[in-house]
């Protein structure tokens, strides 16, 4: 598994609670929620490598 860094995030009220509907109806916490969405742009736009660690639990 790979380390975790934590990191303040300051986030408008409405994307919060917009993350906290998705990540309910995904099954997944708030944080592996918005951890889940950044990974998938990073791949998208070619900034994360394909063999980068994935200690993600995205169920």
């Amino acid at each position: 598994m790979a380390e975790k860094k934590a990191y303040p995030l300051r986030i408008s009220a409405a994307v919060l609670e917009a993350m906290q509907k998705w990540s309910e109806d995904e099954l997944r916490s708030v944080n592996a929620q918005i951890e889940y969405v950044l990974r998938d742009a990073l791949r998208r736009a070619g900034r994360l490598k394909s063999g980068a660690p994935d200690d993600t639990d995205d169920a």
